[in-house]
């Protein structure tokens, strides 16, 4: 069942997401050569408890963590641990916060020094296959127009749509109704309604769309051990427009490699 928002939880979905910019920010200016995952890990974890909000993935389904840290032909789901980033990696940051009862959900994949030009071409497309979902993403459209316009643009450069993993509904739980794919036909699938609160988060990997999960039950990897990229955001859907609420502006802000103002 979709839960339509309030005006009011909205807004408290907004301050939730505050804080998670914030957080995303934090962590990115820590990114560099040398750095271990499980210390970015420690700062999110402290810096949003600082601000008053709780990490919504530590403990979710037992997952050990509060940042989801994903490295190179790791989709999502990465658990942090003593692994030292390095140039030529690519880092995908998944983070949510539950902030006075409502989460926010959000994701973004950086590229260390060294990253080849493909590998960039794949990051700038999944950002903007996420911006072009969300322009979809308005009253009286239907669920599957999000999942087209994602498909549709990111299969013309020959990449894997991931299957297994989807966005979804962000309010109350960090996980709600309807679950937001990256594929799907037009004018199919739920309708889109003022109220609805949506992660969109495009899983876009450099070959094939299949994935395999490790032994640890969490770490999905690319099937053919290629560059996966991942980016999401939070949005609300009004009557007569659609907000972002969540905010990538503190990474790019505070991240010292400008890779996407880069011409290649």
């Amino acid at each position: 069942m979709v839960h339509l928002k309030t005006a009011e939880e909205i807004e408290c979905i907004r301050a939730s997401a505050k804080i998670l910019g914030q957080a995303h920010g934090e962590v990115a200016r820590m990114i560099k050569p040398g750095v271990k995952t499980k210390t970015l890990d420690q700062r999110a974890e402290e810096f949003i408890r600082d601000q008053g909000g709780i990490p919504s993935f530590l403990k979710y389904n037992g997952f050990p963590a509060s940042l989801c840290i994903s490295v190179n032909d790791t989709v999502v789901h990465g658990i942090p641990g003593d692994y030292e980033l390095k140039n030529g990696d690519i880092v995908s940051i998944d983070c949510g916060v539950q902030y006075k009862g409502y989460h926010s959900d959000a994701a973004y994949t950086y590229p260390l020094e060294g990253v080849s030009a493909d590998v960039l071409d794949l990051l700038d497309r999944t950002y903007k296959s996420l911006h072009l979902g969300i322009a979809q993403a308005v009253a009286g459209n239907r669920i599957g127009d999000i999942g087209y316009t994602i498909q549709s643009f990111v299969e013309e450069f020959g990449y894997g749509v991931v299957r297994e993993l989807v966005g979804h509904g962000v309010g109350k739980h960090l996980h709600e109704d309807p679950e937001v794919p990256n594929y799907g036909k037009r004018g199919k699938g739920p309708k889109l309604v003022a109220g609805m609160v949506i992660a969109i988060e495009p899983m876009i990997n450099r070959g094939t769309k299949n994935v395999v999960q490790e032994k640890d039950g969490w770490t999905i990897r690319t099937a053919d051990r290629k560059p996966s990229a991942h980016f999401e955001h939070t949005v609300a859907i009004f009557e007569d427009r659609t907000e972002i609420l969540t905010t990538h502006e503190d990474i790019e802000k505070n991240y010292p490699y400008k890779w996407r103002n880069k011409s290649r």
